[in-house]
């Protein structure tokens, strides 16, 4: 599948491959006029293991998938993200039903959680790999069960680590965040945009490639 919007800011300078199924992520990359193909990873995430640290838990996931779609692109940048929610030591995913999302949401509200996106960008033209980790603390207040409830009725949930989306209708449970918004929505834009700067995968729009190429070279005389 291949997106582009045609306008916003920047332009790709090289084919760019984002390796997830994640409507949210796409329509973030989309938004600033950067034309980029879907193709999610099949990699099947393993559960975090006891004691294991969410940020390099985050970072092995993403690097996994950036290494599940290299293996078959090699005249590509891309780009895989993971984003976990974790509450204390405890990495929270996917709610397998209903019983779940609530247990989770209701230990999320009243209390302070961290939203953690990692991301790694692979080049293999230039033998070049990117590797970040962006954390968002996320303040949610108490919330009444029946309401929480009536929100999991909604289905939104059932697909959204920790069980809410702050992008939709979830945003009515959180009070603050301290951070990066979109590393919330699942992907965090400043950090990603410099790392795609820095590979050359990217340029201003309006900027032609061969002008890009003069200024890059430039800068490195």
């Amino acid at each position: 599948m291949n997106f582009s919007l045609g306008q916003g800011p920047l332009r790709t300078s090289k084919n760019l491959i984002l390796a997830s199924a994640s409507p949210r992520r796409q329509n973030l990359l989309a938004a600033l006029g950067l034309h980029f193909q879907v193709r999610p990873s099949s990699y099947q995430e393993p559960p975090p293991t006891s004691g294991e640290i969410p940020q390099t838990y985050a970072l092995d996931m993403a690097r996994h998938k950036a290494l599940d779609i290299a293996a078959r692109e090699h005249n590509a940048v891309i780009l895989a993200a993971d984003t976990i929610v974790v509450l204390g030591n405890s990495i929270l995913g996917k709610p397998r039903d209903r019983q779940e999302a609530l247990r989770m949401l209701t230990a999320l509200c009243g209390n302070t959680h961290q939203v953690i996106t990692a991301c790694c960008l692979l080049d293999h033209s230039i033998q070049a790999e990117s590797s970040f980790a962006v954390t968002t603390d996320v303040q949610m207040p108490a919330q009444y069960p029946s309401i929480l409830k009536a929100y999991i009725d909604s289905g939104e949930p059932m697909d959204k680590a920790g069980s809410y989306a702050i992008q939709g209708a979830g945003c009515f449970l959180v009070s603050s965040i301290s951070g990066s918004y979109t590393n919330v929505v699942g992907l965090p834009l400043a950090e990603t945009l410099s790392a795609l700067l820095e590979l050359q995968a990217i340029r201003p729009a309006g900027e032609s490639e061969e002008r890009n190429v003069e200024h890059r070279t430039s800068k490195t005389e």
